[in-house]
């Protein structure tokens, strides 16, 4: 939901306000503001969720099921949400207070924070969630790792061989993902904060809207990268498309 708001709300929104007037008012300006951080914190926030969910399925899968029930699974996700409006809430709470406050012409949509402001969120939203994703992926890695020597170990003289092919194949997979998940939210985030402590004021350079728009970004590879990695998603994404899913719900059986 997070990543769909993102592409449906605050790229067209960020598109008018760095290539046209912003026609839409004061008021607008402050709404734009407050959904961006609102949106992106929980997107953030989210992605930080499933590294946690597949740390627990990977590393203690025999309470797997006991720890990671649904009711636990919504009452983070509503966490999550109201810390990115707590949080944000108080971020910009001065145009939500006096909206336009920045704005020094008609049609400006700007918004500053302070050096100690934008300080906090570079450890909040970026250095913090990175961490933790950095953190739990390399514990998955290592415990896939062990179960694949594991399983390796124990298999005769016959089948090592193959065994030894398919642990590999196993190996060099998590590895893959681990670095996809790694390297892109490094290249969609790390553009926007190197800006920021370059010049204070990025979302008000106009310059400065390609990199904006690749912080975006992230909420597109989003998808790809936590569902369509999985040959389930894909293969029910195919059925779907094809309008095979119809034949499927008229033969349950």
């Amino acid at each position: 939901v997070s990543d769909f708001l993102v592409g449906l709300l605050l790229m067209p929104a960020e598109i008018l306000r760095s290539t046209t007037c912003w026609v839409l008012g004061d008021l607008m300006c402050s709404v734009y503001w407050y959904l961006m951080g609102n949106i992106i914190c929980a997107s953030i926030g989210n992605i930080v969720l499933i590294s946690v969910d597949r740390y627990v399925a990977i590393c203690d899968p025999l309470h797997y099921r006991t720890r990671i029930t649904v009711k636990r699974t919504k009452l983070s996700v509503c966490l999550c949400w109201f810390y990115a409006i707590f949080y944000w809430s108080l971020y910009i709470k001065n145009i939500l207070i006096e909206p336009g406050r920045y704005n020094s012409c008609y049609g400006e949509c700007m918004f500053v924070s302070s050096d100690i402001a934008g300080i906090i969120d570079l450890f909040l939203a970026f250095i913090v969630p990175l961490s933790v994703i950095i953190v739990l992926y390399m514990r998955v890695f290592v415990a896939a790792v062990s179960q694949a020597r594991a399983m390796r170990s124990h298999v005769t003289s016959v089948t090592l061989q193959h065994s030894s092919n398919q642990a590999k194949k196993s190996e060099l997979k998590a590895a893959r993902t681990l670095g996809v998940l790694v390297v892109v939210f490094l290249l969609c985030y790390s553009p926007f904060y190197c800006y920021y402590l370059a010049e204070e004021n990025v979302v008000n350079d106009p310059s400065a809207s390609t990199v904006i728009i690749i912080f975006y970004i992230n909420s597109c590879l989003n998808p790809l990268i936590y569902a369509l990695f999985y040959p389930w998603f894909r293969n029910a994404v195919k059925l779907i498309v094809t309008l095979q899913v119809f034949k499927y719900s008229l033969h349950p059986g």
